[in-house]
């Protein structure tokens, strides 16, 4: 098979195998807490990634993180704490579909903060992406039943966008180095540290088909999506893997729909098109770069 033709498979698998987070989290929830859901979840993406490295040779040779990215690890981490704990509690409360192109504000967060930290400037394709996405999120951030009323589920995957738009921003800075690593120190640390804060708030360790489920969705949809995406961009480069990577919230929906059957108003639609719009504009503007 030619190279770039794999490549492309890749990315498309990293894309559906991340987006099966939110849909299959959805259905595990009614069984797992939503701090004890986040911890599993990055746990089993770390512990995986870790057997996965014992088995790489080419991970073994990446460069590790030392001392001077200490500040942007522990950020990663802390962040990668919030997060998820944030999208659980919104998935209680809101739809998986609704939650999956919620997602897409990280695509803003991350743009905002890159803009205002780093003094990225952004093209203007982005620009007016960054607008549609704005607008589409506060679609369906409303209830939209005549009042304005939030949708509290909404806010908590707002949030959690907003959190790991950040970190996307504290994982740029150790971009150089290994990224098996990285995927591993984020998977346990930030699971341990979940798993922390579930104990003290009083929710229980689940049973263990329900924690191997979880651990396993993790290992899935966070360490092997991981795995691909890098495996793409070794012949597609940074720009090309993520304008594949960017259809996730789309196939999160299709999953979603498909497995709760759910009916989405008016309200959704409207978000759906705009969203859409959004990311035709990130896909041209990331070939373009």
């Amino acid at each position: 098979m030619d190279k770039n033709l794999a490549a492309s498979l890749f990315a498309i698998l990293a894309a559906a195998l991340y987006a099966i987070n939110i849909p299959l989290s959805k259905i595990l929830l009614e069984q797992v807490s939503p701090t004890m859901m986040a911890a599993f979840l990055y746990l089993g993406a770390g512990f995986g990634l870790f057997l996965f490295s014992l088995f790489s040779k080419k991970a073994s040779k990446e460069e590790l993180l030392t001392r001077h990215e200490l500040p942007y690890t522990l950020g990663m981490i802390a962040l990668d704490i919030s997060a998820p704990i944030l999208l659980m509690l919104g998935l209680q409360i809101t739809s998986s579909a609704n939650a999956s192109l919620l997602n897409n504000f990280e695509i803003v967060a991350t743009s905002l903060i890159a803009f205002s930290v780093f003094k990225e400037v952004p093209t203007r394709k982005l620009t007016y992406a960054i607008i549609l996405v704005t607008i589409a999120s506060a679609v369906l951030s409303f209830e939209g039943k005549g009042s304005f009323s939030f949708n509290l589920g909404s806010v908590y995957v707002l949030g959690a966008a907003c959190c790991w738009g950040l970190e996307n921003n504290c994982t740029r800075m150790l971009s150089s180095k290994s990224s098996v690593q990285i995927t591993v120190i984020k998977g346990v640390f930030s699971g341990l540290g979940s798993l922390g804060i579930a104990l003290f708030l009083g929710e229980r360790i689940p049973e263990f088909k329900w924690l191997a489920a979880v651990m396993l969705l993790g290992f899935v949809a966070y360490g092997l999506s991981i795995n691909f995406y890098i495996k793409a961009q070794k012949y597609l480069g940074a720009a090309k893997t993520s304008a594949y990577y960017s259809i996730a919230p789309f196939l999160g929906v299709a999953f979603g729909i498909l497995l709760f059957r759910e009916i989405p108003g008016a309200q959704f639609y409207i978000g759906l098109v705009i969203m859409a719009a959004a990311t035709v504009l990130l896909i041209k503007d990331t070939l373009e770069a």
